[in-house]
């Protein structure tokens, strides 16, 4: 068995990189819908979305190559919070994440 072999297998993104990802994320998905969003919205949408990401990691890990199965899955787990959060047309929102995400 060769001994590097391990050593470049992917692992499960830590805890910051999953933090940077959803906040890049969901700045992204405002500005495509064009609103600014207060700092404390964001910041608690930000924390809802990476406890929902934790929550589903394995999942999320698993299908880590296909972008538009991991945009449907925010769209049924996610949008609707955060659509409430910041009183948005949550059929926007998807929109506006999808073009972002590159779902």
């Amino acid at each position: 068995m060769n001994p590097n072999a391990q050593k470049h297998a992917a692992a499960y993104p830590s805890a910051r990189k999953i933090r940077r990802s959803c906040s890049n994320e969901l700045y992204r998905t405002a500005k495509r819908l064009k609103l600014w969003i207060p700092k404390d919205k964001m910041e608690q949408a930000e924390a809802l979305y990476v406890k929902k990401v934790a929550a589903n990691i394995i999942w999320i890990y698993e299908n880590r190559s296909n972008r538009k199965l991991q945009a449907d899955w925010w769209d049924e787990n996610v949008s609707a919070e955060i659509a409430e959060l910041w009183d948005v047309d949550r059929s926007k929102l998807c929109q506006a994440f999808r073009e972002a995400y590159g779902g």
